[in-house]
């Protein structure tokens, strides 16, 4: 077979492979346009999915007849003003767009300039252009797309249902408008509004119109400046989560991405606050500012990834702000969890139940309780041995002066503290919280100077080559940590020392995930983060259990510590470690 070029036409339809996946990457790629053009008002509408048609009108600069035919001609494009790749100001920037959009579809071109009487129009089917032809029109550029793929037909099996196609340009015009709160976004499908974006210039509004207004009451805002980096935007509080992570908006210089890197941060700044996998996933919306030759924008067509030329400090920068933003507010509980007991409360019947008294105990409702608790104050808690209750007051003060979560009333069922606040009640699960205040201690212990365990004798480990090799590079990192590991021989590691807290832990197992984890996230993850999951099981084991009766001195001791912890609101699996309900919600139970 030799060698040959191939046509335009060929050249075209397979760039449009490259750039025009589905109907939503299209309309991308045509509403990145008009925000580059200076538009405030971008209306997007629809047809079937998108998969019939589509059309994207804006009031932005518009196009003048030679622009017109020039914007359909391959890498033609306005934001590259010099021949630096990296001196990108715009969202879009590839020249691919619009002539691989029209190479497998019918396209319509209008668009006018403020200084012109009248507008031009371009007719293109299948990558082949009539002539401009003069319109009337407003001022701005309006884009129509008719039968995408026709002229390809084997790709329109590919698309999805109707309603998939939809969600996806939904999801698509819901991070560019989330990127650019000052420009007024509408969405339609047959004469039906599907979205609609106002313009603001309150960016907590925009993302909380796209996420939903409950983000609000259960959002942290993150503001932060690092040499040359900035961090801004909202994150959830770590008991308000989604079973997926499709509520996650990253975005780098005004431009949305998903990027291992990213993730790989927010993964690791929620770590020991928050369940894994299907347990949930954070709510969030970051916007990332770095210098622009700092970071390649070019690595896909679609411009979804990005790539940095220092990931580490990215990283570093990241996991260390929504670090600290959650510490700051981490005894802080999700709102709709209060909301959500209280729509379950089964209806109350409209006569009350009264129990019939019996002969063996006739008393039993007739006389007033004297204890709704038992009492022990020799009790000790049988935990982590730095992580006893160790009782804060002797007796429950009779004050109108309430701490935060108040002062401890009860204990129900053995597993519950109900504590009395100033406005209403908590009710507390002692184990989640006590697993807490106990993984935070230990944590503490893996700080800059971890106590270690010199083994008696070294723990072999046998190991690949280059699993090998992957820990040396790592060396420094575990020994800051409390791992002294020297090479045994080509494909072995002999382990001298370990952290003290770990000392009843299986050492060959532990290397091993260590390894396992440094090969599928490489410098994504710090060994640190690995820790804490080792840390989160041995104080999920050694804390304060459900069955276990506390006196009044221990709970209230229990409030205590979880006010003085910056991160008491949840437990490490990411459950809440408490409920609030207000007085005015507890009256709503009882219709007064």
């Amino acid at each position: 077979m030799t060698i040959r070029v191939l046509p335009p036409n060929l050249i075209n339809q397979i760039a449009a492979g490259e750039v025009v996946e589905r109907p939503a990457s299209a309309i991308k790629e045509l509403v990145e346009n008009a925000i580059d053009a200076g538009a405030d008002k971008i209306d997007v509408t629809i047809d079937k999915g998108g998969k019939s048609y589509f059309a994207v009108t804006d009031n932005g600069y518009g196009m003048t007849r030679d622009e017109l035919e020039l914007a359909i001609q391959r890498h033609a494009t306005s934001k590259l003003p010099s021949d630096d790749l990296l001196d990108i100001n715009f969202v879009g920037f590839r020249g691919e767009a619009l002539p691989s959009i029209a190479s497998v579809a019918k396209m319509k071109l209008i668009s006018r300039k403020a200084d012109m009487d009248s507008g031009w129009q371009l007719l293109v089917e299948g990558g082949k252009a009539q002539s401009p032809t003069p319109v009337p029109c407003k001022i701005g550029t309006t884009i129509e797309v008719r039968d995408l793929f026709y002229a390809t037909p084997a790709r329109l099996k590919f698309l999805k249902s109707e309603q998939s196609e939809q969600s996806a340009i939904r999801e698509v015009l819901d991070r560019l408008a989330m990127s650019h709160p000052e420009i007024t976004f509408t969405l339609n499908n047959e004469n039906r509004k599907l979205a609609f974006y106002p313009a603001t210039n309150n960016l907590f509004d925009r993302v909380a119109m796209v996420i939903g207004h409950e983000f609000k009451d259960n959002a942290l805002s993150v503001q932060t400046q690092y040499e040359d980096l900035e961090l801004s935007g909202f994150i959830g509080l770590p008991t308000y989560t989604r079973p997926t992570s499709t509520e996650q908006y990253l975005f780098v210089n005004g431009r949305s991405v998903k990027d291992k890197i990213l993730l790989g941060a927010i993964r690791g700044a929620y770590q020991g606050l928050m369940g894994h996998g299907s347990d949930g996933h954070p709510v969030l919306a970051l916007f990332l500012s770095v210098p622009k030759h700092s970071v390649d924008v070019n690595v896909s067509p679609a411009k979804t990834e990005v790539r940095f030329a220092d990931s580490a400090r990215i990283r570093g920068m990241l996991v260390a702000s929504l670090r600290n933003t959650l510490a700051e507010h981490g005894n802080k509980t999700a709102t709709t969890l209060n909301i959500g007991a209280l729509d379950t409360t089964p209806q109350l019947q409209k006569a009350p139940y009264r129990p019939t008294t019996t002969s063996k105990n006739p008393s039993y409702y007739s006389a007033p309780v004297q204890h709704t608790l038992q009492m022990n104050d020799s009790y000790q808690v049988k935990a982590y041995e730095n992580t006893k209750i160790a009782p804060a007051i002797k007796e429950t003060p009779v004050s109108d002066d309430f701490p935060p979560l108040g002062f401890a009333k009860a204990q129900i069922h053995k597993t519950y503290i109900v504590s009395q606040t100033q406005d209403g009640i908590v009710i507390v699960d002692q184990h989640a919280a006590h697993e807490r205040l106990t993984y935070e201690k230990m944590m503490a212990q893996i700080g800059e100077h971890p106590q270690t365990q010199l083994l008696l004798m070294p723990e072999i480990v046998d190991l690949k080559l280059e699993e090998v090799a992957l820990l040396n590079t790592r060396a420094q990192e575990l020994k800051d940590m409390g791992w002294v590991l020297d090479a045994f021989g080509t494909d072995s590691i002999a382990v001298r020392e370990i952290p003290a807290l770990l000392d009843k832990t299986d050492i060959k197992k532990t290397i091993q995930d260590l390894v396992d984890t440094l090969k599928t996230f490489d410098d994504t993850i710090l060994l640190k983060d690995k820790m804490k999951d080792i840390c989160a099981r041995i104080a999920c084991h050694g804390s304060v259990r459900a069955g276990r009766v506390l006196s009044i001195d221990e709970m209230n001791a229990l409030l205590r510590q979880m006010e003085a912890c910056g991160t008491s609101g949840q437990c490490i699996h990411g459950r809440p470690t408490y409920i609030e309900l207000q007085l005015k919600d507890i009256e709503k139970l009882f219709n007064r």
